[in-house]
This record gives C-alpha cells, structure tokens and sequence, in this order.
C-alpha cells in the first residue's frame, strides 16, 4: 500500500518550527528596528511589530522580561531588541521573542524620565497652585531616609544646630534596589497618619540607577498626596529626578533640606537681640519725648501758681454753700407747715365716727336678720309638716291596711285586666308581704272585651 505523501498543516508547521529552533543564529538574535503597531496587554505583555525600510518583523516581549524595560514603549520608537526567533504554531508564522529592549541613541533611563514627566506634567502635579506652604516654627519633621549613611546624618545634624525646638523622627527607608519604590510609598503614608509640620524625603548622591526610585510613578504621586508639605532632597546639587518636580519645595542637599525646613537659631537670637534693641530705643524716645512734654506742662503759668487756679472755687463754694444752708432751712418751715395742715385734716376726717356708727347699724341688722331666720325656720317646719300629712294620708300602704292589695306584673303595677293574660305570672303585694299568682281565668267588667 503506497504511503500518503501530503502532511497536514500542523505537521508541516511542527517541522519548520523545529528547524527554527534548531537553528543556533536564531537563539540569540540581535536587531534593531522600529515600533509598529505597539499593545501593552494588561497581562503586561507586549505585542507589537519590528519593521525598518524593507520588511516586518511580529514580535512580542513577555511581562516578565517586559518589566525590566525602563520606558514605555511606543509607536515610532527606535529600539535595540535581543531575543530568539521561533514559529507561532497557532498562525503558522515566525515572530520575534524580545528578552530585553533599548531605546536607540538615547538612553532608557532618560527615555523614561522624559515619558514620565511629561505625563504627571500635563495632569498638573508639577503645577505650583499644588504646592503646600511650610509652616515658620516647625515642631515635628518626618525625615524619609536610609537610616544610615551621610544624608541622614547631615539631616539631623544641621536640624538639630539650627533649630534645636523640633523634634526629628526618622522613619527608615531603603531608598536604593527593587523594594525601594515600594519602602519610600509606604514611609511617606506611614508619616501622613501623624501630625508632623514638614517631611523630608530623600537620600545622599549615587548614579542615576542608584537614584532611580525617585522617578517611579508610586513615588511620585505618594508624595503628591501628602497632606504634609514635602522637600525633596535627592542626591547633589546636579541631580534631578521626578520627586523634586512633584514635592513641595526641592532642596540640593539633604544639608539644604534641613535649612529650608527650619528657621536659624542664631538669626533668630539675633533677630530677638534686634527687636529688643529697637523696643529700647523706642521706649527711651518715648519717655524722653514725655518728660519733655511733662516738664513744660508743669512749668506753664497755671501750674506755676496752683492757688490762682483754685481761688475762684474757694469763693463760688462758700456761696453756694450759704445758699443751701437758706434754701434748706426755708424748706424745713414749709413742710412743717404742711405736716401740721394735713395733721388738722386727717382729725376732721378720721374714720374711727364712722366705724362706731357703722358698728351700730351692725347690730340692728344682725338682730333683725336673726328674727327673719328664726320666722323662716318656723314658717318651712309649718308647711313640711302639712305636706308630711298629706303625704301620709296618700300613701299607698295606709290604702293596704284597708284590705288593698297592687298587683305587678315584672316591676310594671297592673292597671287594667287588659294587660293580663291567661297563664300569666303576678305579685301581688299587700301590707305585711306579697304573693306570687298565676292567672287562670280574665273577668272583664266592660262587655265587648275579652
């Protein structure tokens, strides 16, 4: 039987892409070309396409190598790629398998630097209606350092001869390797769950990947979400990163740092000594200007001959005096006068005549009531005992001790046979009790009734 000679696709694919494989030149290939078609996956993989003049190249860049690239990669880039090429069995087309990337002619910590700043930039966290005041008299400082080394020394050294008042916490960062990013973010949270006035965040001087943590993205918006306001101090004088564009002042040194943040002890003194000086002077011109004042008040004419200012008083006194001593005696006289007058009035008018005849008349009316009571009380006992009589001789109970009786039917008295049926139960009351009956037989006197 002859063997089929066709292959289906996948073994064909299979076969070429063993031939790739085996292949040593394209095990580590280096190439370089531009970014087409750039799709960071949010797996972080990266697809995209390598083309120059002539041709292109599928690749894609795994998230595990994908995160030791410094820059975001984009559309129009030209970059330096080391990888493998291999057959993609599932399109049946080679592509190129990136292990790392650089960007061409410029370097990809620069490269990234300059991405990253233009981003927070056109978001506003550079823009200084951001930026926090600082307090003149600071009484707490979070320092967000290494725990060791030149920086955080000179940090608080220079606090510490400047303005001795404040007090320092360090709070111990890894400023420099992989878990730096992650040490400075957590530091910088940390302090903001404290009351401090000023916090400092940086580290001594290094090579740009040494500083690098200081331009990631986390570090950059901690520090733009600080409530407390933030100097950045980061390596020298020369080195710039992103934390200094976002913090709230930016110092040179962690020396300079340290200066911005608290006042000097020895300007202060010396300012103090300026003030005191100045308040001296003013008050010894001060008191000078008032003795001088002083002294020409007291040697004016007035002042020079006291009793001519007091001798028209002395004269207008003694006669208003007189003139009270008159008008009080005068005013004696008058109300005894009066008192006497109204005295012979109240005499005239006095009401104890009027009680005495109104006691009198009292009297006469008290006897005459209690004779008006007394014939009442007599003509109400006549006339309850008339009715009292009558009463007695209506009751019905004198007409039962004649041989009557009152027949009831319920507690309704029976007036009439009419009322009455045959079988019918009554009481019948007479003098000395009452009788239960039941009515047999109706006798109507009236013809026509029943």
């Amino acid at each position: 039987m002859a063997t089929d000679p066709y292959l289906s696709v996948k073994a064909l694919t299979k076969y070429i892409k063993k031939k790739f494989d085996a292949d040593p030149h394209l095990r580590d290939v280096y190439v370089k070309g531009e970014l087409s078609n750039v799709k960071i996956h949010t797996s972080g993989h990266i697809y995209f396409t390598l083309k120059d003049n002539s041709a292109r190249l599928p690749a894609v860049m795994f998230s595990a190598n994908a995160r030791t690239v410094k820059f975001k990669p984009e559309s129009g880039m030209t970059v330096l790629i080391r990888g493998d090429v291999t057959v993609y069995e599932a399109s049946g087309q080679y592509q190129l398998y990136a292990q790392s990337m650089q960007a061409d002619g410029i370097g990809d910590y620069y490269l990234a630097f300059e991405q990253l700043k233009e981003k927070l930039a056109a978001e506003g966290l550079f823009n200084a209606v951001h930026k926090k005041p600082f307090p003149r008299f600071p009484r707490k400082i979070a320092v967000v350092t290494a725990p060791t080394g030149a920086a955080v020394r000179d940090i608080c050294i220079t606090l510490h001869r400047r303005y001795p008042l404040a007090k320092i916490v360090i709070y111990p960062t890894l400023v420099q390797g992989a878990q730096a990013v992650q040490s400075i973010v957590q530091s910088i949270q940390a302090a903001n769950k404290s009351d401090y006035d000023v916090m400092i965040v940086g580290r001594g001087g290094g090579s740009i990947e040494d500083l690098w943590a200081f331009n990631e993205e986390a570090v950059a918006r901690a520090i733009f979400q600080s409530r407390i306001p933030v100097i950045s101090a980061v390596g020298h004088e020369t080195d710039t990163t992103i934390a200094d564009f976002v913090a709230d002042l930016r110092a040179a040194t962690p020396t300079a740092a340290a200066e911005l943040a608290v006042p000097s002890k020895a300007e202060l003194l010396e300012r103090l000594l300026s003030y005191r000086t100045a308040m001296y002077r003013m008050a010894s011109n001060t008191i000078t200007k008032d003795k001088t004042a002083l002294n020409r008040v007291t040697s004016s004419m007035p002042f020079a001959y006291p009793d001519r200012l007091y001798r028209p008083f002395i004269e207008r006194v003694e006669r208003a005096t007189d003139s009270l001593q008159r008008e009080v005696i005068q005013n004696y006289r008058r109300s005894r006068e009066r008192h006497a007058n109204i005295e012979k009035q109240l005499a005239s008018r006095s009401p104890i005549n009027s009680i005495k005849q109104s006691s009198v008349d009292l009297e006469h009316l008290q006897k005459r009531l209690d004779g008006l009571i007394s014939q009442s009380l007599k003509n109400r006992s006549q006339q309850l005992s008339s009715a009292m009589r009558t009463l007695d001789a209506l009751s019905p109970l004198k007409i039962m001790d004649r041989g009557y009786t009152i027949a009831y039917k319920g507690s309704q008295v029976v007036k009439s046979v009419a009322q009455i049926e045959e079988g019918e139960k009554l009481t019948i009351a007479m003098k000395d009790g009452s009788l239960s009956a039941t009515v047999t037989e109706r006798i109507l006197t009236n013809k026509g009734d029943n």
